[in-house]
């Protein structure tokens, strides 16, 4: 890590901008955030909610408000905020889409205000801090988080935990008040509570601190980073450890090995070449379709090669006007994008998604927030801050044994950068680009970022715009309201491209319907039965599976008179669930049992004429065992079914 002056601060030749300057670029600043926040919106409300909503929102409908629902863990993730949020979101309108809209853009905008205001903190005042704020407002990396409710819910609020954090840490460091400790902490648990990997915003704090303000070289700046700021480590070590062990006693291990290393390689390549780069760019300009969730990045080889240029290009300019503080800056970038690849790739490779695992945006939302920072840090510079030393405070550019030197104050070897510590030695001298000639650069690099990033948001929504759970539902809506009074269904999963069946059982349409008002009536048996077909229209029920071989008996098949009766079927099915459908006329009312191979025998009710019965049973095998009560009732059945419910034939 290269060596920095004690402590980093604004460059010496950047003069704060006049008030009238400062008013203009706060109204920009606001603008760009309109625009940002009514872009999302627009975005987000072209699509529905999608895949992991759904068992969310069931969850918040079936179980009651209390610790184990709050607590609960919902895909090995703690979320005990994240579920009050969504218990109540329910509550106000189940699936009624306005309040978790409302909350994605209320969320949006807080943590877009958050960053501006920790932009203000940071960085030298001026023009420039323009730059990193539309980077964070328009990165397309953070187009889920503002568009899929189970992002929004995790990740907004780890945004706005890591942006809290890295500010109260930057006032420590500045009065070293111990308000500043307790706002450091609280702002961890506040992330922590909607997302276990808020516990990244640790890692994030003490990087901001050891790359932009502790002095020296790596291993000085390490020595001097715990060294000064201790207390801070301490609060966050604290609330680290009992976080994990108390997560860590409730979860289940997600920690997997990848399967080759070319399998880690694609990761790699994929999560930077693919996503990252192109991302800093306002990539990736290009998507691939997933169903109903969000899309994964698919950009080009040469858009690939693009970005790269781009971005090099970028990092090459902020080191050569700002020097080894822009390089640190970005040392800050790459030191928490490591840590991130390594976190996904200890719990992804090696799973049924790690081929795509380095394509998802929404596993580098929190990197878009560093990537901001960095960018800001190596272009704008640091504000001038008051160093604390043994013998009290200094500010910037304290006075020396030569006598006091201003921040910028010219020396017999050169200009100094502000804050540049006695005895290092002189600060590289930094080339100023006339304002003049920046100006229009500026507004050009800035219009260029967005318009890219305007392309791959609007391929992004175009993407989330098809819903197949938004159109199942509404026709399932429609189906149920036209329905007559009495219309019944049994229990089974609902489409794969709806809710996935490793969210099961919530991907059962008994739970998925739950927040429905006047949803439909699930029942284990009935005489006339309906189903729910692929597009969520109501349709009669049918049985597809092997049919029972034909009866002894001419005009009656299998005769059930008060003996057991054993059919053989055409087919076996494994020992499972499955339904029995028997279609029987019978000469007066009885009652029955069936059994499936060596299952558990189903009671059902037997009716006086041409009838047919749809049973839920257990079991497998190759027959069906049949008998009723009354062996007056002369029951027939030559038509016998077993398998799964689905739509009855046309016609």
């Amino acid at each position: 890590m290269p060596k920095a002056p004690d402590p980093v601060a604004s460059p010496a030749d950047r003069r704060p901008p006049r008030t009238g300057d400062a008013d203009v670029i706060t109204a920009v600043a606001i603008v760009l955030i309109i625009v940002s926040v009514t872009a999302r919106a627009l975005i987000a409300r072209r699509g529905y909610l999608s895949y992991d909503d759904f068992p969310l929102i069931s969850m918040a409908e079936l179980k009651p408000l209390g610790p184990d629902y709050l607590f609960g863990l919902f895909n090995n993730h703690l979320m005990p905020a994240g579920h009050l949020v969504t218990w109540l979101t329910n509550e106000l309108g189940g699936f009624s889409y306005g309040p978790y809209l409302a909350l994605l853009v209320a969320g949006q905008a807080l943590v877009a205000i958050t960053f501006y205001r920790l932009l203000r903190l940071m960085l030298a005042p001026g023009w420039l801090l323009i730059v990193p704020l539309a980077i964070f407002l328009f990165s397309p990396l953070t187009l889920e988080a503002s568009s899929w409710w189970a992002v929004g819910v995790n990740m907004l609020p780890m945004q706005l935990a890591m942006i809290l954090a890295v500010g109260a840490q930057v006032k420590y460091i500045r009065t070293r008040r111990r308000l500043h400790l307790v706002t450091l902490g609280l702002s961890i648990l506040l992330g922590l509570l909607f997302f276990e990997k808020a516990i990244l915003a640790v890692a994030l704090v003490f990087l901001v601190t050891l790359f932009l303000y502790a002095p020296g070289g790596p291993i000085t700046a390490v020595v001097q980073t715990i060294r000064r700021w201790w207390p801070s480590w301490a609060v966050l070590t604290g609330i680290s450890l009992v976080f994990l062990a108390f997560y860590l006693s409730r979860s289940t291990s997600s920690l997997r090995r990848p399967s080759s290393v070319d399998e880690v390689i694609t990761f790699v390549v994929q999560m930077f070449g693919h996503t990252l780069l192109p991302g800093m760019a306002g990539g990736p300009w290009a998507w691939l379709g997933a169903g109903d969730g969000a899309p994964i990045t698919a950009p080009s080889p040469v858009a690939r090669w693009i970005a790269l240029v781009v971005v090099l290009a970028f990092v090459a300019f902020t080191v050569w006007q700002r020097g080894w503080a822009a390089a640190r800056a970005w040392f800050l970038l790459l030191s928490y994008a490591a840590i991130v690849a390594g976190l996904l790739g200890a719990t992804r490779l090696g799973s049924i998604y790690s081929g795509v695992a380095g394509a998802v945006p929404r596993y580098l939302a929190d990197v878009a927030v560093v990537v901001a920072i960095a960018a800001g840090a190596a272009l704008c510079g640091l504000r001038a801050v008051e160093a604390v030393t043994e013998s009290g405070p200094r500010t910037a550019g304290a006075a020396t044994a030569s006598g006091p030197r201003t921040a910028g104050a010219v020396t017999e070897s050169g200009p100094r950068t502000a804050g540049a510590a006695a005895g290092s030695g002189p600060a590289a001298p930094r080339t100023v680009i006339p304002r003049r000639i920046a100006s229009p650069v500026l507004a050009a690099g800035i219009a260029l970022f967005v318009a890219s990033a305007a392309v791959s948001t609007i391929g992004f929504g175009d993407a989330w715009a098809v819903k197949q759970g938004r159109d199942y539902l509404a026709n399932a809506r429609a189906g149920l309201e036209a329905a007559p009074a009495g219309t019944v269904f049994m229990d089974q999963a609902v489409p794969e491209g709806v809710v996935g069946r490793l969210s099961g059982p919530y991907n059962m349409q008994s739970r998925f319907f739950a927040p429905m008002e006047d949803g439909p009536d699930f029942v284990t048996k009935a005489r006339e039965l309906s189903v729910f077909d692929e597009e969520g229209h109501v349709r009669p029920a049918w049985v597809r599976g092997p049919r029972s071989l034909p009866g002894p008996r001419s005009g009656c098949g299998y005769q059930l008179a008060g003996s057991k009766v054993r059919i053989t079927m055409e087919g076996s099915v494994p020992d499972y669930w499955h339904v029995l459908r028997i279609a029987y006329l019978a000469r007066s009312d009885t009652s029955g049992m069936a059994r499936l191979g060596n299952g558990i025998a189903v009671p059902f009710d037997v009716h006086q004429g041409l009838n047919a019965v749809f049973l839920l049973v257990n079991g497998g095998g190759s027959t069906v065992e049949l008998t009723v009560a009354d062996r007056n009732a002369s029951v027939c059945t030559d038509e016998v079914l077993v398998g799964d419910i689905v739509p009855a034939p046309a016609g």
